[in-house]
């Protein structure tokens, strides 16, 4: 009897070092947050601002994610870089906590640096209506108004950040 071939062993996605994933949160300006659904997991985009220790996300105040998040603030954020063909790719994923940022000042400061992304076209003015907004609106409303609400990742307790080969 013929003895079977032994499986192959898969590679694995090498890892990235923490200067590498804090570029590629640097770059980017969307994240997918997945939130404790009833029954199945729950994804939303949100765009981010990372201001070298943490990331910041704005979000309007209404919808299913606000149910979510007040059930259970515990969430999975993931940021990836993707080339269309998939010959490059890089991603992150942070498992912890959001928490609403109260203190007007520090609203005020992640507010603007959103402002500035818009106003300084890194960001489309289109992205405005996903705020509550019209593309038309001047991205100082951003920080002038008290629509959005800006959450804060806490209590980070595992990261997986992984690339191509």
């Amino acid at each position: 009897m013929e003895k079977p071939a032994a499986a192959a062993r898969p590679e694995k996605i090498p890892a990235m070092r923490k200067d590498e994933y804090d570029a590629l949160i640097r770059r980017g300006i969307l994240a997918r947050i997945a939130f404790s659904g009833t029954e199945h997991p729950y994804i939303a985009p949100f765009m981010y601002v990372f201001d070298e220790h943490n990331l910041y996300f704005l979000s309007t105040r209404y919808g299913r994610k606000m149910d979510l998040f007040a059930k259970n603030p515990a969430v999975s954020v993931e940021i990836e870089e993707v080339a269309p063909n998939m010959s490059a790719y890089r991603f992150v994923t942070l498992q912890g906590n959001l928490a609403e940022v109260t203190d007007t000042e520090k609203m005020r400061e992640i507010r603007s640096m959103f402002a500035e992304r818009i106003a300084g076209k890194t960001v489309s003015a289109n992205s405005l209506a996903a705020l509550g907004y019209r593309p038309s609106d001047d991205p100082g409303k951003l920080v002038e108004e008290d629509r959005t609400m800006v959450w804060k990742l806490t209590a980070v307790r595992d990261i997986v950040a992984l690339k191509e080969s």
